[in-house]
């Protein structure tokens, strides 16, 4: 898996805790001192549906929706409020655990800095 930016870091592994849920911590296994914060998009938006391409389906080995898990990025900032990023979503295959960063077709339908509302961050 390549995140935009980080194209040649390939192993990450997620970390979570209950004093944290529902956010989860995205770790790079080569610099365990990176990691991104992710949360399912169901936390913060309701009708998130991201049209993957079939070319990223076939790369996920993806052969039925329910073996998708999608994750977004968070961004907290200085402020303190935090937002989402819809645009680039990272599907993962529950089975195989292939996962990647996309850019769905439907992209421009979602906001890059989708606020979390203050229920999913309590």
């Amino acid at each position: 898996m390549g995140l935009l930016g980080f194209e040649k870091v390939k192993h990450y592994t997620l970390l979570g805790s209950a004093e944290e849920a529902p956010f989860l911590w995205l770790q790079m296994v080569e610099d365990p001192n990176l990691a991104f914060l992710v949360v399912s998009p169901s936390v913060v938006i309701d009708c998130y549906q991201p049209d993957i391409s079939d070319e990223e389906v076939k790369f996920l080995e993806l052969t039925e929706a329910k073996d998708a898990w999608v994750l977004n990025i968070v961004t907290v900032h200085p402020d303190g409020k935090a937002t989402v990023n819809l645009k680039g979503p990272i599907v993962i295959n529950r089975r195989t655990l292939i996962a990647k960063q996309v850019v769905p077709l439907n992209a421009s339908s979602y906001s890059l800095q989708h606020p979390v509302g203050i229920a999913a961050t309590e």
